[in-house]
């Protein structure tokens, strides 16, 4: 892996034009562990041409044959676990225990799921008395990825666009192309007919408007940031192709009065600072009700301060750094932001932990007396900092929590479960996970407002990849 090369066409391959490439940063080093290729716009040409050939053949295969050839790729994922769990503690930091039980089993889940979920789906209905729906694939999938779940947000995609009949040109983010490459060979490794499964690496800004403006591709799914989400769309509207987002977030955690006040609040920390603060649909805003806050505060700072930090390499339960230098001073910079803005600084703060001056380690950071008019409770950080804001009533607490420009995630915490349902359904939020539940495969996931539309995992996810077509008249008068 010390020039990781595209996959086009069934074949590995070099840039067509200069070799231009960049360093793979391991975030606990700071050390440059591979260097990857970054495509051009004759690359990427290439890869759609090639997605463009292969739809007709690989649209007209059976369900069972797709399947079948998904299955094979799942095995052969399996045999390569240990190295995917490996790669993404390097390229992205995060924990290798952590990296091992869920941030590389999430395609083996979204993998069995989808294929489940699709052999149960009919694929064709009758529409009154004439009329017959036929689902059908939509086409070429241009898929961007990001680098905070670089697994499994490639699989989220893959498997249901392929699985529908599409084919696709998978672009991951260049910071974490290791776990990407490891996929692309097992998809190699699976023998799936060439062109339909397509992957270059490039950075967004060079590559993606050719990506997400080419004529022959027929839909964009998308993952990352709103500011680049909404170059996505501008990009692809000429050619009016759809777009699927899943953007940004800056999820309220509700806790009332009357919850398991100390296992919410600590369970809420977790949540935030998992990953290392980087997950979209992270609880960054704790709201607490009034009557509770002060308990709560004394729950959070002792939670936050009990969190350690170290290597991802380093066995054990602990956050590893953030992704990038580049993520690190944003971060920096947001945490001087609270401080300035007039909130209490509970825990952390700025700089590097005393411990930790090698890698792109923050100190896990906790702002209290926070009203939600502060950039920290309106901007997403992206890093393992928490605010908490208290609210006196159901009511306010439902306007704090909707007062965003996001809606991916919300979670509410109360013993009273007819409080908790009408709270969630009061939420303008994708996701609500009430008492800690946590989200299912089979689950949707996808946000409201600026955090993106469409939907992503099991039934919802393929549906996506999907037209529906209605043909009047198909049965006799």
């Amino acid at each position: 892996m010390e020039h990781l090369q595209f996959y086009i066409n069934g074949a590995w391959s070099l840039p067509k034009n200069k070799h231009d490439s960049i360093k793979v940063i391991d975030p606990s080093t700071e050390r440059s562990v591979a260097e990857v290729y970054m495509a051009s716009s004759v690359d990427v040409d290439l890869a759609v041409q090639a997605a463009s050939k292969s739809l007709y053949g690989w649209s007209q295969t059976t369900l069972e044959d797709r399947v079948s050839l998904m299955e094979r790729f799942l095995d052969e994922y399996k045999k390569r676990y240990d190295d995917v769990a490996q790669a993404i503690s390097t390229e992205m930091g995060a924990p290798i225990d952590m990296s091992h039980e869920i941030q590389t089993e999430t395609v083996i889940g979204h993998t069995e799921v989808t294929i489940e979920e699709i052999k149960s789906m009919s694929m064709e209905e009758d529409s009154g008395p004439h009329a017959k729906l036929i689902r059908e694939p939509i086409g070429v999938c241009v898929l961007i990825t990001p680098w905070n779940w670089p697994v499994n947000q490639v699989v989220c995609k893959v498997v249901p666009a392929l699985l529908a009949g599409c084919t696709v040109v998978l672009k991951p983010s260049e910071l974490t192309p290791l776990s990407a490459q490891i996929y692309a060979e097992c998809m190699d490794s699976a023998r799936f007919p060439d062109g339909v499964f397509n992957m270059i690496h490039g950075e967004g800004p060079a590559i993606g408007p050719d990506l997400t403006s080419h004529p022959l591709v027929d839909m964009v799914s998308f993952t990352g940031s709103a500011r680049a989400g909404i170059e996505v769309v501008k990009s692809a509207a000429d050619t009016i192709k759809r777009v699927t987002q899943e953007l940004g977030g800056k999820s309220a955690n509700i806790i009332f009065a009357d919850s398991d006040l100390q296992k919410m609040v600590e369970q809420g920390v977790e949540e935030c600072m998992f990953n290392s603060g980087q997950s979209c649909d992270a609880p960054t805003r704790m709201l607490v009700e009034e009557a509770a806050y002060d308990d709560a505060v004394k729950y959070a700072k002792e939670a936050v301060n009990n969190i350690n930090l170290g290597s991802a390499h380093e066995k054990g339960n602990h956050l590893g750094p953030v992704i990038s230098e580049l993520q690190w001073q944003k971060i920096q910079t947001l945490i001087q932001v609270g401080i300035d803005e007039g909130a209490t600084l509970a825990a952390g703060g700025t700089g590097k932990p005393s411990n930790r001056q090698e890698g792109y380690f923050v100190k896990p950071t906790l702002f209290i007396d926070v009203n939600n008019q502060m950039r920290i409770a309106q901007e997403e950080i992206f890093g393992p900092v928490l605010v908490m804001i208290p609210f006196n009533s159901e009511d306010e607490a439902v306007d704090i929590a909707n007062d965003t420009p996001y809606g991916l995630g919300a979670y509410v915490a109360t013993r009273d479960i007819e409080k908790a349902r009408r709270v969630s359904r009061a939420l303008k939020s994708g996701t609500v996970h009430i008492n800690g539940a946590a989200q299912e495969y089979c689950t949707p996931f996808g946000g409201y407002k600026q955090s993106g539309n469409g939907r992503e995992y099991g039934v919802y996810g393929i549906h996506e990849f999907q037209e529906i077509k209605a043909i009047n008249g198909y049965f006799a008068n």
